[in-house]
């Protein structure tokens, strides 16, 4: 991790533990071709479906450095860009001729860049995770950086006026929600259009389990065990929101910390994934809607344990 100006650079590594698959390879080869030939790329799914991982991945393979923003409601341009943010003032007192007094005083607009700008200055890895979370007039300015290579300063900059020309090595990527998602702004068609949206579904299962295995650390097919019983409530269609991997990995660390078994006879492993997964599945928590996900649950325990 370094600083350029105001702005944290982190350096260009993969996520601890991170668990390369045939799926998650394919994505990642495809990602990297549309960046070689000269495109942004978009990571687009429900939450839970690793798609920061990936972008973090992506950038670890592009070797630059990252710059990483997260899409906020309350961000405007100049959280982007950067802006003035004060005066610097300068005074020469001249009392060369003791009997004369000669003072000068000048004031100028200070400029901050802030990480876009950084960013497109000096080559670097963008990653907007979650950008739709982000006003689209916010995102505006995106739209010169990614087609004409250019970008639009609301004021000039340290003298060098209201366009910066992007450099060669800088690279974008996007994540986002589904735009059904609670504050998610629709994304403008414009910008949509300079980008190659790659969509991010569920892991399959092997990669899941592996996933599972490596943040847990079980072992002895107790995460394949895990992440059946959660496919299973996956495709029961009990639920309000399905449940990811991470209910997965949240069940497999927390029987660590408990020290129980992934067997249907002990209550604690019992109780955990029905605190998780209901949890994980539930946002209202309607007493219905409870009642059919914990019977699920209970009805795959009994069947893969």
């Amino acid at each position: 991790m370094s600083f350029e100006g105001n702005t944290t650079v982190l350096e260009p590594r993969s996520l601890p533990n991170f668990v390369e698959t045939p799926y998650v390879r394919d994505v990642t080869e495809r990602a990297m071709s549309y960046i070689g030939a000269g495109f942004p790329i978009h990571f687009r799914g429900i939450s839970g479906t690793g798609k920061t991982t990936l972008a973090m991945h992506v950038a670890a393979m592009i070797g630059r450095p990252v710059v990483m923003i997260h899409g906020d409601e309350e961000f405007s341009t100049s959280d982007l860009v950067g802006g003035e943010t004060g005066f610097r003032s300068r005074k020469v007192v001249d009392n060369f001729i003791h009997t004369v007094l000669k003072t000068e005083e000048d004031m100028h607009k200070r400029w901050a860049d802030n990480r876009l700008t950084v960013a497109c200055k000096n080559g670097f890895t963008l990653i907007y995770d979650e950008f739709t979370r982000s006003r689209p007039e916010t995102n505006n300015v995106l739209l010169s950086v990614l087609q004409e290579r250019m970008l639009d300063l609301p004021a000039p900059r340290h003298g060098e006026g209201n366009y910066l020309k992007v450099h060669p090595d800088f690279t974008a990527i996007f994540t986002s929600n589904p735009e059904e998602y609670a504050g998610v702004h629709r994304s403008q068609d414009a910008l949509r259009d300079r980008m190659i949206t790659l969509d991010i579904d569920y892991f399959d299962e092997e990669t899941e389990v592996r996933i599972t295995e490596f943040k847990s650390g079980l072992v002895n097919g107790d995460a394949s065990k895990i992440v059946r019983i959660v496919r299973g409530l996956r495709e029961s269609d009990t639920y309000e929101f399905a449940p990811t991997i991470r209910g997965c990995i949240m069940i497999a660390k927390t029987l660590g910390v408990r020290q129980a078994r992934v067997e249907k006879n002990d209550p604690v492993f019992r109780q955990v994934c029905m605190d998780i997964l209901s949890s994980e599945t539930s946002r209202i928590g309607t007493a219905g809607s409870q009642t059919r996900v914990k019977e699920a649950i209970n009805e795959l325990i009994d069947q893969i344990c």
